[in-house]
């Protein structure tokens, strides 16, 4: 794969259109693009209303939701932790509070129903903008190939947690920033709204800054210092990235808590959406990795140097988070898009749009507005339906529905030591966490290293030391937790309920 710098002194077109007619062509294109992106989003929200219980799957569906509510309820942001018992106090922030707003807003409206569409909404709308960007450079199947085959390799993100939300507007940053340094404009800085918008949605809003930063290189990579204007106006939107992501409750602090992970905190290498990507078991990623690389290396593709840096970077993020394997998915095609088009014609949507066009295709032309109409009632009737008559819930493995149950009818209380994956639940049904997923701020300074240790072979003593200092009166631990042969052995602790996904330990001391 050659970084050679390609000879692009001339912007590739972004509404292709034919030589002998410009305006009917472009208004042909955007007909046909609009069309195809609405049947794009109608598709992906009918199959994730279809499989919604995987979208219920993570044990913070529970307590992002139960934050969102509670700042519904007292109008007023946290600033210390009150759903722990062992960091209550303690400075915490939720610095996704609008996403978590979202998520309960969902829940009051239609329980978690309500939760699940505007979830699905979410994604809906980013398969939307993904699919109008990359169909200005790449022909109609092209386009469909490339949505649907990032549809399912990014599906492990499609969650019910508030980096959803983030979806639509990091893809709508890509691409609106490397179309402006392709075409030699300054960038729109009417897109710093939703910098703001991403930076009280989600943490990632920090990856803001660094594709901004890639795409002004990629802008001085090609006009050097010959527009001084043009480039203070870059330098200027850069500058006001990180000053304007600081509209938000919490100021300086979202940005500040957002490297306690990126730097690398002691709970990273124990949560594993933290872990490195693993081929041994993520085999579809790895055939997509492959895939790709085989295909630049094969075909010859020219990439430039500024596209092989930012390439680089996403691919980094894959190999070293499976969290993030998402960014290199949805963001490498956009910034790729244009370059592959204009070197291989027959991918791109300005050669296919000169062809002989089918009576399908021709229809479509006639008839987009009526078409465009029909899909998104088309989206309405699928929203009513599922709203009305799903019964989604959270999944067995983090509720502890049954385990719970039977807490609350036989008055269980005092502090209890649960397992990771049952904090959300807790937290959601108001019951203090010895530990829970807000692991980004809280559980720190050795905890979460002790709290592994327990789970050790050697770590019955770390056990009773926890449960002595921290006066423990019962356990909640997930059926697969390796704690559950100490507690069996413990002294005065009696297993008082078991079931298919949870164990509840009582102290009878």
């Amino acid at each position: 794969m050659s970084t050679t710098e390609m000879n692009t002194d001339k912007a590739i077109p972004q509404e292709p259109s034919c030589r002998h007619d410009v305006l009917s062509a472009t208004e042909q294109c955007r007909r046909i693009r609009l069309v195809l992106c609405l049947s794009m989003a109608l598709i992906i929200t009918a199959h994730l209303c279809f499989a919604s219980a995987e979208l219920l799957k993570d044990p913070d569906n529970w307590w992002q939701v139960k934050v969102g509510l509670d700042i519904l309820a007292s109008r007023t942001f946290p600033v210390v932790d009150n759903y722990s018992y062992t960091f209550a106090g303690q400075p915490w922030i939720a610095k996704e509070w609008l996403g978590q707003i979202l998520l309960a807003t969902g829940y009051n409206a239609f329980g978690w129903s309500g939760v699940l569409f505007v979830t699905i909404s979410a994604v809906a709308s980013m398969i939307f903008i993904l699919t109008w960007y990359l169909s200005a450079a790449l022909k109609p199947m092209v386009t469909i190939a490339t949505v649907l085959a990032i549809t399912v390799l990014a599906g492990s993100v499609y969650n019910a947690r508030p980096l959803i939300f983030s979806l639509p507007i990091i893809v709508l940053w890509t691409a609106v920033l490397f179309r402006a340094a392709r075409d030699r404009q300054s960038p729109p800085f009417w897109l710093l709204t939703f910098i703001v918008l991403w930076a009280n949605l989600h943490a990632t809003f920090t990856f803001g800054f660094v594709i901004a930063a890639f795409a002004g290189l990629d802008f001085v990579s090609r006009v050097r210092l010959s527009q001084p204007k043009l480039l203070a106006k870059w330098i200027a939107f850069g500058l006001l990235c990180p000053l304007v992501s600081m509209i938000n409750p919490y100021g300086l602090q979202a940005i500040l808590a957002t490297f306690t992970v990126a730097s690398g905190n002691e709970a990273v290498p124990l949560i594993m959406e933290w872990n490195p990507f693993n081929a041994r078991t993520d085999h579809f990623s790895e055939i997509a990795l492959l895939t790709v690389v085989a295909a630049l290396l094969v075909t010859g593709t020219r990439i430039r140097w500024t596209y092989a840096a930012f390439f680089v970077f996403t691919l980094h993020l894959f190999l070293a988070y499976s969290r993030f394997q998402y960014l290199w998915l949805l963001l490498a095609p956009i910034v790729l898009a244009a370059d592959i088009a204009q070197q291989f014609p027959g991918l791109s949507m300005q050669k296919w749009m000169t062809e002989t066009h089918d009576a399908l295709e021709q229809a479509i032309v006639k008839y987009a507005r009526q078409m465009s109409g029909a899909i998104v009632a088309g989206w309405f009737a699928v929203a009513m339906i599922f709203l009305n008559f799903s019964a989604a819930t959270p999944s067995d493995t983090v509720s502890a529905s049954g385990a719970l149950a039977f807490a609350r009818a036989h008055n269980l209380s005092g502090n209890v030591l649960n397992s990771y994956n049952f904090g959300g639940t807790l937290i959601f049904h108001g019951i203090k966490t010895y530990v829970d997923g807000r692991t980004d701020q809280l559980f720190l300074d050795g905890f979460s290293n002790r709290a592994a240790e327990m789970g050790t072979p050697a770590g019955k003593t770390i056990l009773l030391k926890e449960i002595d200092e921290r006066a423990i009166k019962w356990a909640l631990l997930t059926a697969d937790d390796s704690r559950i042969a100490f507690f069996n052995e413990l002294p005065g602790w009696r297993k008082a309920y078991q079931d298919k996904f949870a164990f509840v330990y009582v102290n009878e001391n």
